[in-house]
C-alpha cells in the first residue's frame, strides 16, 4: 500500500488533492496505506499548526521541509504530489528525487515553458522517475464517451472548448500563474490532443484582468486556435472574468452532427451532461463524473503495479501540451514561434 507526500499546501494541494485523497482512501483501502498524509509547504507562507482546514485535514501531518518529511516516509512506498507553481517544478523534482522518491503526481501544466520542460524531462530521465500529470479531463467519463462517439459521427470539422469562471481574487493577490493560458487551457489541450491528434498553434491572444484601477496583465482570459494533423480545428475560449462558470465542449462533424458536452463545474456536484444532435433529433446522457478522483486512483493503481498509461497517455501528451502552451504564449505576445522541438527520448515518452 502506498503513502502520500503532499508538496505544496495551497489551492491545488490542500484545496483539491487532500479532500480527493480522503475519499479515495475510503473507497480503495487496499491501495492507500492507513497512515496520515505528510505535507510540506515550500512557499513563503507555511501552513501553521496541524495543516489547513477542510476535508482530509485531520489526516495530514505537516513537516517543515522535504528532509524532515523523509523521516516519516519510506520513498519506496511513497507517492509525491507536486502541487507547486510550474516555474519551480524542476528544482523540487530534483530535490525530492535526490532523497530517493521515484513516484510523482505533478499538477498541470507539467512545466511553465519549453526551457523548464527540458529540465523536468532531464530529471525524469536521469533518476528514472515515474510521473503522472494531473489530468482530470483526460480521465473524465465525458471525454471517454466523446472519444467513443467520434468514431461514429463521420468527419470532425472542429472541436471548441469554452472555459469560463471568475478568478479575480486569486489573480489580484498574486497566485501562481503568470498568464491565462496556464489556468484552465491545459485541461482543454489534453482533450483536443486525445480527440484530434497532434496540432500546431494558428492564433492565440490574451486579455488583462481589470478591477477598478487594478490591472493584472494577461490574466483576464485567453483564446487559442489550433490546426490538427487531420485537418480539424481545435479552439479554446477562456474567460476568467465571467460571472458564470462554464466547462463546455462542442464537436461539429459532417452532415450537421453536433455533440455538446458539459463537464462538472463544482466540487460538490460531479454530474456531466452530453447532448447529441443527429438527423434533426437530440439525445441526452447524464452520468457521474468525479474526474479528479478517477485520475488520482488510476495513478496510484499504476504506481502499485506496472499498468500501462491508458487513455490519458504517458508524459508525451503532457509534454506536447506544454509546448503548445509555450507557442500560444509566444504568439499572444507577438513573438515568433520556435522551430519544431526535437523528439522526446524513449524514456521520457514512456515515463509514468
Amino acid at each position: 500500500m502506498l503513502r502520500t507526500l503532499l508538496l505544496g499546501l495551497g489551492r491545488a494541494g490542500a484545496g483539491l488533492h487532500l479532500p480527493v485523497l480522503a475519499r479515495a482512501r475510503a473507497t480503495h483501502p487496499g491501495l492507500f496505506a492507513g497512515r496520515p498524509v505528510v505535507g510540506v509547504d515550500p512557499g513563503p507562507r507555511p501552513v501553521p499548526g496541524g495543516g489547513p482546514p477542510g476535508p482530509g485535514a485531520d489526516r495530514l501531518v505537516v513537516a517543515e521541509s522535504l528532509q524532515r518529511a523523509r523521516r516519516h516516509l519510506d520513498p519506496a512506498v511513497t507517492v509525491v504530489h507536486l502541487c507547486t507553481p510550474p516555474a519551480v517544478r524542476g528544482a523540487l523534482l530534483e530535490e525530492a528525487a535526490q532523497l530517493g522518491y521515484r513516484r510523482f503526481v505533478v499538477e498541470k501544466p507539467l512545466a511553465a515553458d519549453r526551457t523548464a520542460l527540458r529540465r523536468v524531462l532531464e530529471v525524469v530521465d536521469r533518476h528514472g522517475l515515474r510521473v503522472e500529470v494531473v489530468s482530470p479531463w483526460l480521465h473524465s467519463a465525458l471525454t471517454d464517451r466523446l472519444a467513443t462517439l467520434l468514431a461514429t459521427v463521420g468527419e470532425v470539422r472542429s472541436v471548441t472548448v469554452t472555459q469560463d469562471k471568475a478568478r479575480f481574487r486569486r489573480s489580484l493577490t498574486g497566485g501562481s500563474h503568470t498568464h491565462a493560458f496556464e489556468v484552465e487551457v491545459p485541461h482543454a489541450l489534453g482533450v483536443l490532443l486525445r480527440l484530434l491528434g497532434d496540432a500546431e498553434v494558428r492564433e492565440a491572444s490574451w486579455t488583462d484582468l481589470r478591477l477598478g484601477e487594478r490591472v493584472v496583465p494577461h490574466m483576464g482570459g485567453a483564446r487559442l486556435t489550433l490546426r490538427h494533423g487531420g485537418g480539424a480545428f481545435g479552439r479554446v475560449h477562456c474567460d476568467l472574468t465571467s460571472p458564470v462558470r462554464r466547462r463546455r465542449i462542442t464537436v461539429d462533424a459532417a452532415d450537421g452532427v453536433r455533440l455538446v458536452g458539459h463537464y462538472p463545474v463544482a466540487q460538490d456536484d460531479d454530474v456531466a451532461r452530453l447532448d447529441l444532435w443527429r438527423d434533426g433529433r437530440r439525445t441526452r446522457e447524464l452520468f457521474e463524473d468525479d474526474a479528479l478522483h478517477r485520475c488520482l486512483v488510476a495513478a496510484y493503481h499504476r504506481f502499485a503495479g506496472d499498468d500501462p498509461p491508458g487513455a490519458a497517455g504517458g508524459l508525451e501528451v503532457h509534454a506536447r501540451t506544454v509546448e503548445l502552451l509555450d507557442d500560444a504564449r509566444r504568439s499572444a505576445a507577438g513573438d515568433a514561434l520556435p522551430p519544431l522541438p526535437a523528439p522526446l527520448s524513449p524514456e521520457a515518452r514512456h515515463a509514468g
